[in-house]
């Protein structure tokens, strides 16, 4: 007994006064400390690091890319999703149109809004996240953006301040937020059991059914252009699809114009091998441009191609590729780069661009560029001579 109380009442005192213990104890501290920041910022999975960031801030900004599409329009949803469940306010913004009759049924169907901007000014929000784009453009200041976070599927040199998911291997960008609320645990409720209420641990049914038509419409219904990824994200999101609001956004009725101007791109086209390239003049309806290229793919014989057409002072191109030797992200990039101001890139498969009308007529660094000599250099892109 004495042995022992004699231990026991001077161990504490030498814990407490030896400055070897101390250090040992200060160090132990530490690498608990790092431990944690370590795990928190790299180790950890990208869904709980991005929800962990977008809950650091008491607002934050949803960027979508110009002319938004259903997958950002659903990876935009996933970001609010992830923010209300970390009672972060999110808006989200675009540039340029929603005029799509798919996009529009998308923002009827399901209900939500999104805020149209025109410079950067009108984004309220000190931090800004991108989704389905790497780098802001398409309106008055977007090269001031320095977004924290960046979640996109494209190929680009954006990056974000804090956090960046950039998986050129997906289909879709909608996929990566699937993966998200998998990594943070949440399940998709079921239509019949939902009651709108925001919950934290639950992934809503119009977030589920975005999320699915964002993967179905960027992969032609998971048949192009898709990874093993993308089936598994299906699978996950299944149990939370409204099949009737799905079907409404994916078949709703056709617009005049959008049928007008695929018919120019088959009627008008320029063939030149197995490529063609269309101009189908100005539309008001910018993505009709890209069905129109959907179309004209279709054709027989045909394995790439490019329209293009006037909208809002600018040229804007959408190429489609299904030759392996014609990467048409690289097309684009390559058909526009002697024109100042001109973007174009995107995958293999599929691209997109935008040309100034203004600086194709020379005004800027630069001598200009006609129409018929861009359709030359489209064509050269597309048949590797240059």
């Amino acid at each position: 007994m004495l042995v022992a109380d004699a231990v026991g009442g001077s161990l504490p005192s030498a814990v407490i006064n030896d400055p070897v213990v101390l250090g040992i104890g200060g160090v132990v501290a530490l690498v608990l400390v790092l431990g944690y920041l370590v795990y928190s910022q790299i180790i950890a999975p990208p869904g709980k690091r991005f929800a962990r960031l977008v809950g650091s801030v008491e607002e934050v900004a949803v960027l979508m890319h110009p002319n938004p599409d259903p997958d950002a329009m659903s990876a935009a949803l996933g970001v609010r999703a992830i923010a209300n469940g970390v009672e972060t306010d999110a808006t989200v913004y675009y540039p340029g149109q929603i005029r799509h009759h798919e996009n529009r049924a998308f923002e009827t169907v399901l209900d939500v809004e999104f805020e149209r901007i025109e410079t950067a000014g009108e984004i309220d929000e000190p931090d800004v996240v991108l989704v389905d784009h790497n780098e802001a453009r398409g309106f008055e200041g977007a090269a001031e953006i320095d977004p924290i976070a960046v979640v996109d599927h494209h190929p680009g040199g954006g990056t974000g301040e804090e956090f960046s998911d950039i998986r050129t291997d997906h289909g879709a960008c909608a996929t990566i937020f699937a993966e998200y609320f998998q990594q943070l645990g949440r399940e998709p409720v079921h239509p019949d059991d939902d009651n709108g209420e925001q919950r934290p641990d639950k992934v809503s049914p119009r977030v589920a059914t975005a999320l699915v038509h964002g993967i179905q419409s960027d992969t032609k219904h998971l048949t192009s252009g898709c990874s093993a990824a993308e089936f598994e994200a299906a699978s996950f999101l299944y149990r939370g699809i409204d099949e009737d609001k799905l079907d409404r956004i994916a078949n709703p009725e056709v617009d005049v114009e959008s049928l007008e101007v695929k018919a120019r791109a088959i009627t008008d086209r320029h063939v030149e091998g197995a490529f063609a390239v269309s101009d189908v003049g100005t539309v008001s309806n910018a993505d009709a441009i890209p069905q129109a290229a959907d179309e004209l793919r279709r054709l027989e014989g045909i394995n790439a191609v490019v329209v293009l057409g006037d909208n809002d002072d600018a040229i804007q191109l959408s190429g489609r590729s299904t030759d392996d030797r014609v990467h048409m992200g690289k097309v684009l990039e390559t058909a526009v780069q002697s024109v100042p101001m001109a973007e174009a890139g995107g995958h293999a498969r599929m691209g997109g661009g935008q040309i100034p009308l203004d600086h194709m007529e020379g005004l800027a660094p630069g001598e200009g560029l006609t129409r018929e000599e861009l359709k030359e250099r489209l064509f050269d892109a597309m048949n590797g001579s240059i």
